[in-house]
């Protein structure tokens, strides 16, 4: 995975378009929900990428570089 200039922005600004999370912003969705849906599959796209990379800092208890990119 390729981290591009403004990925973490994205993600702490990006909501999550459809399911039980619906609206939700990627960075504030559970960590249970995000390791489920990493062993499920990730979506193609930037979609996909973003979830990748928000495996990546949740398990990884990273959340908090996030945060203060939150608009």
């Amino acid at each position: 995975m390729t981290l591009e200039t403004n990925d973490l922005y994205k993600l702490a600004n990006t909501t999550m378009p459809f399911g039980k999370y619906k609206d939700v912003r990627l960075i504030d969705l559970p960590e249970p929900y995000v390791v489920w849906f990493y062993d499920q599959g990730l979506p193609e796209g930037q979609l996909g990428k973003l979830l990748g990379l928000l495996y990546e800092i949740k398990v990884n208890g990273l959340e908090h570089l996030v945060d203060p990119l939150k608009v």
